[in-house]
C-alpha cells in the first residue's frame, strides 16, 4: 500500500465551486484509499455539499476559510490582502508541510503569484511554467509553458525544456522524451528572435532530446513529446486543441443523429467512438502541475467538473511517488555544478 497522499484543495475556486469540486474530491477518495484530503473555504456550503454523499468521513477534513479571491482581482494584491482566502490558507499547508500537494480552479494568476510567493521557487528555478499534458494521436504530450511566462526569456525555456524531460520520463515513463519547440516552420532559421535565441541553446543541451521545431499541425499528430513555448502561444495552442476537440465531437454527434440510416449506423460505431475520443478528451489527464516549486501546485480549468478534479487529485500521487520536484532540484544542481567546472 502506498503512503498517504494529503491534498490541499480550494473548494470555493473555479465556476462550479464548491458544488463539482466537492463532487470530484469524493469521487478520489472513494477511488483511491491513499489520498486525504483537506478542502479549504466556506464550511458551511462545504459540510452541505458534502451531506449528498456516501464516503469515509476521516478522509476529508474542512479547512474553514473566510474570504474567496475572484479572477478579476490583481493577483499580487489579493495574495498579500486575503490572508484567510480558500488559495492563501490552502497554499500554507502546503508550505507548512500538512499537505504534499494544493489543486484550486481558482484564479490562475493568483495561483502563480500564490505557488511563488508563498511556497516559493526551487532555488536555481529562474521561473516555474505551467505544463499541462495534452491529448495526441500516440498519446499525451507535455505542452510547456501555457499560461505562467508570457515574457519569457531563452534561459527560461531552456529551463522547460529540461523540467518537461524530467517529468515526462517519471510520470509518463518515456525514455528520452522528445522535446521541440513551437516555432512557425521546421528550419532552424525561423521564428521570431525568443525562438531564434532559444533554438541553439537547446541544441546544445546534453541533457535533453531535443528533435528542433514543432509546427503547431503536428502537435496532434504525437511528433514531440515534449512542446517548448512561452505562456502567450502555449495557451493560444492549448485553448484551440480544447475548442476544436469540442467542435468537432459536436459535429460528429450532429451528423450521427442527422438521419435514420445514419442513427443505425451510429449504435454499431458507438462503443468503438465512444473508446476514441474518450483518448482526446483533456479532462482525463487532471490539471497542470506549475513545475519548479518547493512543492505540488496543480491548476485545473476554471469550468472544471468533477470528473477532472477527481483526476487532477489521484495525479497528485504519482506526482509525490516518483518525487518529481527533488529530482527538478538535483538536475539544477548538477547543471550548476557543470558549469562551474
Amino acid at each position: 500500500m502506498q503512503d498517504t497522499v494529503r491534498v490541499a484543495v480550494d473548494a470555493m475556486g473555479g465556476d462550479n465551486a464548491p458544488l463539482e469540486i466537492v463532487k470530484g474530491a469524493v469521487e478520489a477518495v472513494n477511488e483511491r484509499e491513499e489520498l486525504q484530503l483537506f478542502l479549504v473555504g466556506n464550511e458551511g456550503r462545504i459540510e452541505a455539499e458534502l451531506a449528498k454523499y456516501q464516503f469515509k468521513r476521516e478522509k476529508i477534513t474542512v479547512v474553514p476559510a473566510s474570504e474567496e479571491i475572484s479572477c478579476d482581482e490583481a493577483p499580487v494584491m489579493a495574495i498579500r490582502k486575503k490572508k484567510d482566502s480558500s488559495i492563501v490558507v490552502a497554499l500554507n499547508l502546503v508550505k507548512e508541510g500538512k499537505a504534499d500537494a494544493f489543486v484550486s480552479a481558482g484564479s490562475s494568476g493568483a495561483i502563480l503569484v500564490g505557488g511563488q510567493l508563498i511556497i516559493g521557487r526551487i532555488k536555481g528555478i529562474e521561473r516555474p511554467p505551467l505544463a499541462p499534458l495534452i491529448p495526441t494521436l500516440k498519446g499525451v504530450s507535455l505542452l510547456i509553458d501555457c499560461g505562467a511566462n508570457v515574457d519569457a526569456r531563452p534561459s527560461h525555456l531552456v529551463q522547460f525544456a529540461q523540467m518537461g524531460s524530467i517529468y515526462m520520463e517519471n510520470i509518463l515513463g518515456i525514455s528520452k522524451p522528445r522535446v521541440a519547440i513551437v516555432n512557425i516552420g521546421a528550419e532552424e532559421a525561423k521564428g521570431n528572435a525568443l525562438v531564434k535565441e532559444t533554438y541553439p541553446l537547446l541544441k546544445e543541451c546534453k541533457d535533453i532530446n531535443f528533435i528542433g521545431s514543432i509546427e503547431a499541425r503536428d502537435i496532434p499528430y504525437g511528433m514531440a513529446d515534449v512542446i517548448v513555448s512561452e505562456a502567450f502561444v502555449g495557451n493560444v495552442i492549448l485553448k484551440l486543441s480544447e475548442g476544436l476537440a469540442g467542435a468537432l465531437v459536436s459535429a460528429i454527434k450532429d451528423g450521427m443523429m442527422s438521419t435514420t440510416r445514419s442513427k443505425m449506423g451510429a449504435l454499431l460505431v458507438k462503443p468503438a467512438l465512444k473508446e476514441t475520443l474518450k483518448k482526446f478528451d483533456a479532462t482525463e489527464y487532471g490539471g497542470a502541475p506549475l513545475l519548479g516549486l518547493n512543492g505540488l501546485v496543480v491548476k485545473v480549468h476554471g469550468s472544471s467538473k468533477s470528473k477532472e478534479v477527481k483526476n487532477a487529485l489521484i495525479q497528485c500521487i504519482q506526482f509525490k511517488a516518483e518525487g518529481i520536484n527533488d529530482k527538478i532540484k538535483e538536475n539544477i544542481i548538477k547543471k550548476k555544478e557543470e558549469n562551474m567546472n
